[in-house]
């Protein structure tokens, strides 16, 4: 009797390991997928043009990408810095480029826009779940450069930051607030 609750109770205990290893993906601590896609030269603000002298032709910019909005990440349930901007090509696009990242690789990371405004540790943690968000999709990487296409339907009015959002356990890696 004793030797089949000694089997039984390490058949569960396996069970239970194997679970608990498919779910929370320890690997993932120690791996780094770094990504360094071309990020757009952007200005803080849309190039001012006067006339030439003399001339009563009105000049047009060179179109260039403006800066729309930006902030620095703070970490949350993990360690994470970078910059977050928001930038608007010339022909109207909008993308945010997230430069210099450098979090946690984990499981089903995705890249928020909320309504939440980014607050450092663990105050934030949960933040961005109780908030409106709009899902740019799954982080490319938990390092480098990345650029991310945003629908013209969305309302950059609406969201105050930038949220690395674990969806499989509802916490904010890290955030940056939109100024």
């Amino acid at each position: 009797m004793k030797r089949t609750l000694v089997i039984i109770g390490g058949i569960v205990a396996s069970a239970v390991l194997v679970i608990g290893v498919l779910v929370f993906q320890p690997w993932l601590l120690f791996t780094d997928v770094r990504v360094d896609e071309v990020l757009p030269t952007a200005q803080s603000s849309r190039p001012d043009v006067s006339p030439a002298p003399g001339s009563s032709a009105t000049p047009t910019p060179d179109p260039v990408p403006v800066v729309l909005r930006s902030g620095a990440f703070v970490s949350q349930e993990h360690t994470t810095t970078g910059t977050a901007t928001i930038i608007e090509n010339p022909d109207g696009t909008r993308v945010l480029a997230i430069e210099n990242l450098d979090t946690s690789n984990g499981p089903d990371v995705h890249v928020w826009l909320s309504a939440a405004d980014a607050v450092e540790g663990f105050d934030g943690w949960f933040l961005a779940g109780d908030a409106a968000y709009f899902d740019l999709g799954v982080i490319k990487g938990n390092q480098g450069n990345q650029i991310y296409d945003i629908p013209a339907e969305v309302d950059l009015g609406a969201y105050r930051s930038v949220s690395l959002w674990c969806v499989q356990f509802s916490v904010g890696f890290g955030a940056a607030q939109l100024g």
